[in-house]
């Protein structure tokens, strides 16, 4: 590798950790779910938190937004919300000869960080309004196509489903986020911290670290991060262990999965361990890259059976399995 790549990804590599200071400054804890949410962001994808109310998903969101010098919107997601409130809609405004023509009013979603709060409170016709703009990144409004800027990313807070009022995310919703990340509640010392921090001083404004260019550049970076040959044949066993009727799926899967990962599994696993492999100094894919990008990638795209639900089976469990499985294989 030539020395002015060499500069390059390590000056990407320090923008990265910057941003990573500058929110653990205010954010506690919460290291592991705050990686996972980079990886999603730096990877050009979407990131879905759930947790428990007051856990801090929005204010992670919020202060990442503060990080990065990018145009943020928030989207709070409600029973009564419409599409509209979201896209955007066309309205009948005179112009400058007071002839009556349609204007159409930009929605929240342009914007280059959209947080969807509590997305899973609206119905499912709210939240497919969300669909083409995640897949596509353009949004449809009386038959007209309109580009949302770039860099665009959406993310989103869930609270879990057996919470009341929340309507389950439809599969085809969830397999647009690249990652879905778990909050976990605070120890005893990270709520003492917690409330040193945000009750007996005043809290500080995050200050940006770096642009959307600089952003959009890391990404072209993480993009060109080196994978070796057996490093995607891992990955692509990986992803046949989560289906049932592999060879290579652990006897946990074959019992209680009804649909593995599919090819965007695939795809999105190793878009995210490349920048893992960059955000750790490296020019290269790992094993350990895809095996910390597993549980987040991959814990939205495995369906459990009726077995499985009846049992209370936990997808990482059996994400943790497969990847033991192919660890051994491989090791044969």
């Amino acid at each position: 590798m030539k020395k002015v790549e060499e500069t390059e990804y390590e000056q990407a590599r320090e923008r990265l950790q910057a941003v990573k200071s500058a929110v653990q400054s205010f954010i506690v804890s919460q290291e592991e779910a705050l990686n996972e949410t980079l990886w999603a962001m730096f990877a050009g994808g979407h990131a879905l938190l759930e947790g428990l109310p007051g856990v801090g998903k929005t204010m992670m969101i919020r202060t990442i937004s503060e990080a990065l010098e990018l145009r943020f919107s928030r989207i709070q997601f409600t029973p009564d919300l419409m599409p509209a409130d979201i896209t955007g809609t066309m309205m009948i405004e005179p112009d400058e000869h007071g002839k009556q023509q349609f204007i159409f009013h930009k929605g929240p979603v342009f914007a280059n960080i959209v947080l969807a709060d509590e997305i899973n409170r609206a119905t499912p016709k709210t939240q497919s309004a969300l669909l083409e703009a995640m897949g596509e990144k353009t949004v449809t409004v009386i038959g007209e196509t309109k580009e949302l800027p770039g860099p665009f990313f959406v993310l989103a807070t869930q609270n879990p489903i057996d919470l009341e009022g929340t309507y389950p995310l439809p599969e085809a919703q969830m397999d647009r986020f690249l990652c879905k990340i778990n909050i976990s509640y605070p120890g005893r010392d990270e709520l003492k911290m917690i409330v040193e921090r945000t009750v007996t001083k005043e809290q500080e404004k995050v200050r940006p670290v770096i642009t959307g260019e600089d952003m959009l550049h890391i990404q072209r970076l993480a993009s060109g991060i080196l994978v070796a040959d057996e490093m995607l044949d891992f990955a692509v066993n990986l992803i046949m262990a989560t289906h049932s009727d592999n060879e290579l799926a652990p006897e946990s899967v074959r019992q209680y999965v009804r649909f593995g990962s599919g090819p965007r599994g695939l795809q999105s696993l190793v878009k995210v361990a490349k920048v893992r492999a960059l955000m750790e100094g490296r020019y290269h894919v790992s094993i350990g890259d895809m095996k910390h990008a597993a549980l987040p990638v991959l814990r939205h795209r495995i369906f459990l059976n009726f077995e499985g639900e009846a049992a209370g089976i936990s997808t990482d469990e059996l994400i943790k399995d497969a990847v033991e499985a192919v660890s051994v294989a491989e090791a044969v």
